[in-house]
């Protein structure tokens, strides 16, 4: 951007930005995967009370999400578990744990169009790469596990997941996270998103510069300032 100074360092927002997936589909995976647990483990429990708790937890974490209180996969399975309990016996909850992440694990996850080229042209510059990203219920160690399947992660030198933080986006203690890790001034680095109030505002409170990547969706939201520069093509990344 005219004016600025050197880019040292770029963070990336990881849903819609580096990766998409349907979370209608992932969802509905694992609503199949407990109703082969209750199944198999002689359950005695209708699947449609199953899938009721399944939407309860993730309604809990989009709530978590907006008011920024930590809800991750752990507290929607121990959630889940104790709202079942009545009808759970030895080593049900455990079963249940074991297939919600089996299911998280085979979701289709597919990288952004042209993320593979950029990513590695931007490392291959000598741009120090990060990653910033609200977690939701697919835990970081999955995420990071289909970036590698995707023969990207190699390239990223540091990555902020709130899972491990402990905030989501847009707290300014996750870019803080992200910048340390980097070792770059917030001045020197670009953190590129999707979403106008967690990676737009984020990052700008920060004091970073902000993109925002309207390639997948595009967050039309007229009551929070958008990015100075809107771009529905991640290779323009490398013009800037």
């Amino acid at each position: 951007m005219p004016g600025s100074p050197p880019l040292v360092a770029v963070t990336f927002d990881y849903w819609n930005t580096l990766c998409r997936a349907d979370p209608a589909a992932t969802l509905a995976r694992r609503k199949q995967a407990w109703h082969k647990v209750a199944r198999e483990r002689s359950l005695d429990v209708e699947v449609e009370v199953l899938d009721s708790v399944l939407e309860h937890v993730s309604a809990l974490h989009h709530e978590g999400w907006i008011t920024n209180v930590q809800f991750t996969a752990e507290h929607a399975i121990d959630t889940a578990t104790v709202l079942l309990d009545s009808v759970l016996g030895e080593g049900d909850a455990d079963a249940l744990r074991d297939a919600w992440f089996d299911a998280s694990r085979r979701a289709d996850v597919q990288l952004t169009p042209h993320c593979e080229t950029v990513v590695a042209t931007l490392a291959a510059r000598g741009v120090r790469l990060g990653i910033v990203c609200d977690v939701g219920l697919t835990p970081s160690v999955l995420l990071r596990g289909f970036l590698e399947s995707h023969g990207v992660l190699q390239h990223f030198s540091h990555w902020s997941f709130s899972d491990e933080v402990g905030v989501y986006k847009p707290r300014r203690e996750i870019f803080d996270h992200a910048l340390a890790g980097l070792g770059s001034s917030a001045a020197e680095a670009l953190h590129i998103g999707d979403i106008r109030r967690t990676d737009v505002a984020g990052a700008r409170a920060a004091g970073m510069r902000a993109v925002r990547y309207s390639g997948v969706a595009d967050d039309d939201d007229p009551t929070i300032e958008d990015a100075p520069l809107v771009i529905d093509d991640l290779r323009l990344l490398l013009e800037l």
